[in-house]
């Protein structure tokens, strides 16, 4: 198993079998990670671009938020608007209510499922504005329906 997968209980019981310590408790190698710059369970991921035509595609982006297009500013009256959507969002609830603990909370991760909905949202991006709205499902009408709201 790699070291990022283990919890605390896995490396004590790893020092003992191995004859390393006679007895290490999973609460002392919480305290020994906590205080160490050691953190197996913390990673980076990178994404290597493959894309070659991934930096052109990307300056028209960046343009944009830059509020240019072509080479030329954009004007007083032209807005740039990011938008996207989340299908099949779950409704969730909790059945059963989180314990305060001296620790840590506790959380059941148990959920029930309520109607999926799908959520779209616009951010205008010059004016730090954003538009949201759930719809019952996916779709142009539904994305018209968010379009129609930004344009208001």
């Amino acid at each position: 198993m790699p070291l990022a997968r283990w919890s605390a209980p896995d490396p004590a019981r790893e020092a003992i079998e191995r004859g390393i310590a006679a007895f290490v408790s999973a609460s002392i190698v919480r305290r020994w990670l906590a205080e160490d710059a050691l953190k197996p369970w913390q990673h980076r991921s990178r994404v290597f671009i493959t894309d070659p035509q991934f930096r052109p595609r990307a300056q028209r982006v960046l343009d944009l938020y830059a509020r240019a297009w072509q080479g030329k500013p954009l004007g007083d009256g032209e807005y740039v608007i990011s938008a996207d959507e989340k299908t099949s969002i779950q409704a969730r609830c909790r059945c059963h209510p989180t314990l305060a603990q001296a620790r840590a909370m506790r959380v059941n991760h148990t959920y029930g499922r309520g109607d999926a909905l799908t959520y779209l949202a616009a951010h205008d991006v010059h004016h730090a504005k954003v538009f949201d709205r759930c719809e019952p499902r996916t779709g142009i009408d539904p994305f018209m329906n968010l379009v129609a709201q930004v344009m208001a």
